[in-house]
Parts: C-alpha cells; sequence; structure tokens
C-alpha cells in the first residue's frame, strides 16, 4: 500500500457509520431470510412437495441459499466496518481483502 494514503477521521467515522447502517439491514434481512427454509402451501402432491423443498433449499441450507449468502454479507462488512473502526489502518493493511470477499459472493445463484 502507498505510504501517501491518509484516511481522515471524520471519513472512517462516515464510514463506520455506513457500515452499521447496512449491517443493520442486513440483520433485518437476515431475520427474514430465517423464515425461508420452510416452504409451506404448494399442497399435497409429490410434484408439489418436491416444489417447496425446492425452494427451502433456496432459502437456507445450502451455501448458495438466501440466508448463508446473508450470513456472507455480514461477515464482510462486519470487517470492512472493523477495519475502518481501527483508524483505518487495518483496511489498508487488509490490501482490500473485503472487496475480494464480496466480489466472491456469487449472487446470482
Amino acid at each position: 500500500m502507498s505510504e501517501f494514503v491518509r484516511l481522515e477521521p471524520q471519513v472512517i467515522d462516515e464510514i463506520v457509520a455506513i457500515c452499521e447502517v447496512v449491517l443493520d439491514e442486513l440483520d433485518n434481512a437476515r431475520k427474514i431470510a430465517g423464515r425461508l427454509g420452510t416452504a409451506e402451501g404448494f399442497g399435497d402432491f409429490e410434484s408439489a412437495k418436491q416444489l417447496a423443498a425446492g425452494y427451502a433449499r433456496k432459502g437456507a441450507g445450502t451455501p448458495e441459499s438466501a440466508r448463508e449468502r446473508v450470513d456472507q454479507f455480514i461477515a464482510a462488512f462486519t470487517h470492512l466496518r472493523d477495519a475502518f473502526a481501527t483508524g483505518g489502518e487495518a483496511f489498508l493493511e487488509a490490501e482490500f481483502d473485503w472487496v475480494r470477499q464480496l466480489q466472491s459472493i456469487d449472487v446470482d445463484t
């Protein structure tokens, strides 16, 4: 990292505050996603049960499910917030590892 990069304290505080807002929203999303593991109301036919099971898998229980994706975003934003909360140095020293974390989350699945 460049020795000339300096983050002003008010910028760091603003970034930490933004991360807190995002984490609050993600926590709400986690609560909603937690209910996605149960799919009901599809009926009693075997095909309906299979359809419900498929939706339940998309909701929770697999690495690609909604709940796990939200957890991945929470982990990435927590890391980002913590890095900035230490004064920004940890963020700069991490060589933008959090960017790689966010980019590795395949949101198309």
